[in-house]
């Protein structure tokens, strides 16, 4: 579909097919906010306009679905820019579990989970995560992903659980470690890179663990293939990582992958909780992006970002979940507060700081897949939803984000959500017709995940 950039334009579409108008409704895409309004789309928004031009509008066209927004808020979807959907069956996941440090934490939970991992509880992670997702609004996620049992063809299954049978966009790699087969973790990722380019709902990245289960063997390894691709990969999550590579290497973090050429532009740098002055400068001059993930880091007691720092530098960041949650407006909301505890002041962050971070991750999906998303407006995807929402007092562009955050993000449940213009979420439930023959494949997932959990208990000891 050609991008609509005036009503002359508007005959020209007549052909058109499974369009939507909502009308009646307030806009909020996070760079502006229009009330009283109406949103016509179809796979791609066609036309936003005032509910004064509506009725000439809707003239133009031929049996038009219209539903009636009074009282709702339509905002763009949004984006989780870091996550791990093979965490998903944790949830309730009973092992010894006594840590003293970072490093026990992935060695008594996380690495005993993701070394069992199949096909079988890969896919099905998709789909339970997926679901969770667009029920909060969420239709894209940057991944990254391991599984000690299925790396070769794993990305495929998991891309295609999440795009193909949930209807959600997402940038996927695997995570290289020298935990697993270095070289099925490379051929993986260089494959699924180039199996997604081009495509318009999902892409690949080159998934690194972290600098402290990375050899120089490794690295030596990565950099001999990568070119130019992105690495997403953890950094200095824990102080652990960055003492390992000053001890081990003499070299932060960041100056080992740097000097290995492993920033490239678009690289996703996960946490860097515990990076330099001099790193950030690093990082800045590699455009690279930092994943903040607050949640996480206060759960696992390795500390908070720091924001001035990154800030000062002029570093661009998103926001992850790190696996936590499938409602990433909660890490919004404790991203803030986090933020005001550790600058000491309740405007050391600021929503307008939040914002920038929210449009930074359309921003790079847009970079990296072949469509654009996060703005309401002629010819961006038909990726949105629709909120029960009557401001108690004024909404404008100036406090929508305010209301989002203390109006909204404490119970974010969006009546309808759309992606590539499919309608996902109808009436607060996933649409029967869309997941007919997905809802199925769920019916013996407990009995899956127990299966998984017996192999982590008859198998811990050997991690």
């Amino acid at each position: 579909m050609k991008r609509v950039n005036s009503w002359e334009e508007v005959e020209d579409l007549s052909w058109i097919k499974n369009e939507t108008v909502i009308k009646n409704v307030n806009i909020y895409d996070f760079s502006s906010f229009h009330s009283n309004s109406f949103v016509h789309f179809s796979d791609k928004i066609i036309k936003t306009g005032s509910m004064d031009e509506f009725e000439e509008y809707i003239e133009l066209f031929d049996n038009l679905k219209v539903m009636d927004g009074e009282n709702q808020l339509v905002m763009p979807t949004l984006i989780a820019g870091h996550t791990h959907i093979y965490s998903t069956f944790a949830r309730g996941m009973s092992v010894p579990f006594n840590p003293k440090s970072f490093t026990d934490i992935l060695t008594q939970l996380w690495w005993k989970l993701d070394n069992e991992l199949d096909e079988e509880t890969v896919f099905l992670s998709g789909l339970v995560s997926g679901l969770d997702f667009i029920k909060n609004g969420v239709t894209t996620v940057f991944d990254h992903h391991a599984s000690g049992k299925s790396i070769s063809g794993v990305l495929d299954v998991l891309s295609r659980s999440v795009c193909d049978e949930v209807g959600m966009r997402g940038g996927f790699c695997f995570e290289t470690s020298d935990r697993f087969n270095v070289d099925a973790c490379i051929d993986e990722n260089n494959r699924f890179i180039e199996a997604s380019k081009l495509k318009s709902d999902r892409f690949g990245l080159f998934g690194l663990h972290a600098s402290m289960t990375l050899s120089d063997e490794t690295l030596n390894k990565v950099k001999s293939v990568i070119g130019e691709e992105p690495i997403h990969i953890h950094v200095a999550e824990s102080i652990e990582d960055q003492e390992h590579s000053l001890k081990k290497y003499g070299k932060s973090v960041i100056e080992r992958l740097d000097g290995f050429g492993l920033l490239n532009k678009n690289s996703i740098l996960v946490h860097c909780i515990h990076i330099t002055p001099e790193d950030a400068l690093i990082i800045k001059e590699a455009e690279c992006f930092v994943a903040l993930n607050v949640t996480s880091n206060m759960n696992n007691s390795v500390g908070l970002p720091n924001i001035k720092l990154l800030r000062d530098a002029g570093i661009k960041c998103i926001i992850g979940n790190d696996g936590m949650t499938s409602d990433i407006t909660s890490e919004w909301r404790n991203l803030l507060f986090a933020l005001h505890h550790q600058t000491k002041s309740p405007t050391g962050f600021t929503l307008d700081d939040l914002r920038e971070m929210i449009l930074n991750s359309y921003e790079y999906a847009n970079r990296l897949m072949s469509c654009k998303i996060g703005e309401l407006a002629g010819g961006y995807e038909a990726d949105l939803m629709m909120l029960a929402y009557n401001p108690p007092t004024p909404m404008n562009e100036d406090n929508a984000l305010g209301h989002v955050i203390f109006g909204l993000s404490h119970s974010f449940k969006p009546q309808y959500v759309w992606c590539k213009g499919t309608l996902l979420i109808e009436n607060y439930e996933l649409n029967e017709h869309r997941y007919k023959d997905v809802l199925p494949k769920l019916d013996h997932v407990q009995e899956s995940v127990k299966r998984l959990w017996d192999r982590i208990n008859n198998n811990s000891n050997l991690v």
